[in-house]
């Protein structure tokens, strides 16, 4: 059977899944918004309780990280991501979830070449890409002020 560019072409358009970008980005806005009024929710305890705003974004970020690596593990937290796709991706929930993934996912190949070596493999570009910036932002504003 000879196999064409044009039949190759067809074949890719009908076994390509259709995308549904009106979906997909309603889902995304509404989840993302959704955890985000949760952070804010949880913002709101830490004042009422009596702790000042900058402690508060603190702890509301901490907050976000623990229940975003505690869905991880549950298995929660990836149905959740197949419907809201980058609405879980870019809140830091996201960030927990690509730093517990990896750790669970090699954890039987022992604690520190398994567990400790992969959990950064995703978030660790992220890290180091952070870190370079926020000295190179840092070097700029103490040379020019």
């Amino acid at each position: 059977m000879e196999l064409t560019n044009e039949k190759y072409a067809k074949m890719v358009d009908l076994h390509t899944p259709k995308s549904h970008i009106i979906k997909d980005s309603a889902g995304a806005f509404l989840t993302g918004g959704f955890i985000c009024c949760i952070g804010q929710f949880i913002s709101d305890l830490y004042k009422l309780i009596g702790f000042s705003q900058k402690d508060s974004a603190c702890l509301v970020s901490m907050t976000l990280v623990f229940m975003g690596a505690a869905l991880t593990y549950l298995g929660l937290y990836d149905n959740l991501a197949k419907f809201a796709g980058a609405g879980t991706l870019v809140p830091i929930t996201g960030f927990a979830n690509a730093v517990a993934s990896p750790a669970m996912e090699f954890r039987s190949e022992g604690l520190v070449p398994g567990t400790g070596a992969k959990m950064f493999a995703i978030a660790g570009p992220v890290i180091a890409y952070g870190a370079i910036a926020s000295v190179i932002y840092g070097v700029v504003l103490y040379l020019f002020p």
